[in-house]
């Protein structure tokens, strides 16, 4: 079975794994949370890598952080998926005809106020990024049997805006991958199981 195939018949299993809620505070949030994307790229290799970004440090919102290619799902966007294409196109210059698109997968509503849908694509191993240097200062791999291995999601809490927070955080060499992006990695993890 190809790992496209193993992708498709974990995102089309019936039984709906144990979902994180998202780290929403009701009274933060609107009433219509805004749409956004982000593309999941699992590397077509024997040892499947997922590709992450780093924010540049300049960044209004998110500074420093680790992402998913990603952003709001704009209003000439067909769909989630056209959404996370043009943003991974955008932000790394990774071309939508390289993505094989498998589905979207669980969303996730953050504290942000943004409904976010997690889209799954496969890509050929080593390509070429070109960070948009506005808003990415790195692109990177990491294992994907790493990041969805529960040993290696690690829960925490802090103080945030007077209320206790409790989010997920995934460390990996030097980067630390927490919030939004490691709970939508914690919620892959429980749909696909076949990965350990």
């Amino acid at each position: 079975m190809t790992l496209a195939e193993r992708l498709r018949a974990a995102l089309a299993h019936d039984h709906a794994p144990m979902l994180l809620p998202g780290d929403s505070v009701p009274s933060l949030v609107a009433d219509e949370p805004a749409a956004a994307a982000v593309l999941v790229a699992i590397t077509d290799r024997p040892e499947p890598g997922v590709i992450l970004t780093q924010r540049t440090d300049s960044m209004r919102r998110h500074a420093g952080q680790v992402a998913f290619p990603g952003g709001r799902i704009d209003p000439e966007d067909k769909d989630a998926a056209a959404a996370a294409l043009r943003e991974a196109e955008e932000e790394i210059a990774l071309p939508r005809a390289a993505v094989e698109v498998i589905g979207a997968a669980d969303p996730y509503l953050t504290v942000t106020g943004y409904s976010v849908t997690p889209v799954i694509g496969v890509i050929a191993p080593d390509l070429a990024y070109r960070p948009n240097e506005a808003e990415v200062a790195d692109v990177f791999e990491v294992p994907l049997a790493f990041v969805l291995d529960p040993a290696n999601q690690v829960q925490a809490s802090a103080e945030w805006q007077g209320r206790t927070r409790t989010y997920y955080e995934i460390n990996w060499h030097d980067r630390r991958i927490w919030g939004a992006t490691a709970a939508m990695m914690v919620n892959l993890s429980r749909r696909l199981r076949w990965v350990a």
